[in-house]
């Protein structure tokens, strides 16, 4: 059996306008391409729909498989709706996972842009470290990793979005917060320094060698940003690290050594992106390189 929605759509008119020739005016078709279709049908389903003395009277047949018609064109028109909408970004789910600096600082913009341009698009989105976060992308948990890359691969598109200065973090009461100008990395070799997890980006520095000689190691951005508050010592943060919601702590850029990260956007190198995650994409490059330019 082979049933063709024209056919099903053609039942219906027929049943709602009761007459083939007010339903052929509504289809815009001739009345004989009605009357052929409908034979169609109920040949091939081996039942009348119409009675034959009366054409515009439904059969028993008929009646039971009107509604049910009826429920399935509803459907399938939904799902024609759903696919184009999906098709057009419209609707659908986005994966994305970023750094808490950049998901704090450079995403809010970009995710109420988003939010207004497609309403009906779930998006979610949770931040961790480069590290993790690419594990994540590299095992297809998530659609779009957003931050520094840690390894350059062949299974990822990495595209630079802007660089990101690693300075001194402090408190606005400490002594080197008064200098008004870049740090050398020698001056903070007689202060108390706290490690942190970006101290990694340091790396083949003599700056990451005192960093590692620290009396604190925290892992924590809050435990550190309360640290930095209380004044307990020093640390090295990439700018976008520090928060505004920290109004207390200042931080310095350092005048040797020069040290930044490169913030992109990454995808799955073998993977085309779903047409919301497309347009999520598009929009994080356009918002985050027009920033990068006027930042220049």
């Amino acid at each position: 059996m082979s049933l063709k929605l024209q056919q099903l759509n053609h039942f219906v008119l027929v049943a709602e306008e009761k007459g083939f020739r007010s339903a052929a005016s509504r289809a815009n078709r001739s009345q004989a391409a009605i009357s052929s279709s409908i034979k169609e049908l109920e040949n091939s389903l081996g039942q009348a729909l119409f009675e034959h003395g009366n054409k515009a009277r439904l059969t028993p047949y008929g009646q039971a498989c009107l509604p049910r018609v009826q429920r399935f064109l509803d459907q399938a028109g939904q799902l024609e709706t759903d696919l184009m909408a999906m098709a057009l970004g419209e609707n659908g789910r986005v994966r994305v996972a970023s750094i808490p600096s950049v998901a704090s600082r450079l995403l809010p913009d970009v995710l109420a842009a988003f939010t207004a341009q497609y309403p009906d698009v779930e998006l979610e989105l949770e931040d961790d470290t480069a590290e993790h976060i690419e594990a994540r992308l590299l095992r297809g948990e998530v659609d779009i990793a957003l931050g520094n890359q840690v390894k350059i691969s062949d299974q990822v598109n990495f595209v630079p979005l802007r660089c990101d200065p690693v300075g001194l973090a402090c408190s606005k009461q400490h002594p080197l917060a008064n200098l008004g100008r870049p740090v050398h990395w020698r001056e903070l070799a007689s202060h108390q320094l706290i490690n942190n997890g970006t101290v990694k980006l340091l790396r083949d520095t003599p700056l990451q060698a005192l960093m590692e000689t620290a009396r604190y190691r925290v892992s924590n951005m809050l435990s550190l940003y309360s640290l930095l508050e209380h004044n307990v010592g020093v640390t090295t943060l990439p700018r976008l690290a520090m928060s505004a919601a920290h109004p207390s702590l200042v931080w310095l850029p350092l005048k040797s050594p020069r040290v930044e990260r490169t913030i992109g956007i990454q995808q799955l190198a073998d993977r085309t992106l779903s047409p919301p995650a497309q347009a999520f994409y598009q929009l994080c490059l356009q918002q985050l390189h027009e920033e990068h330019t006027a930042a220049v």
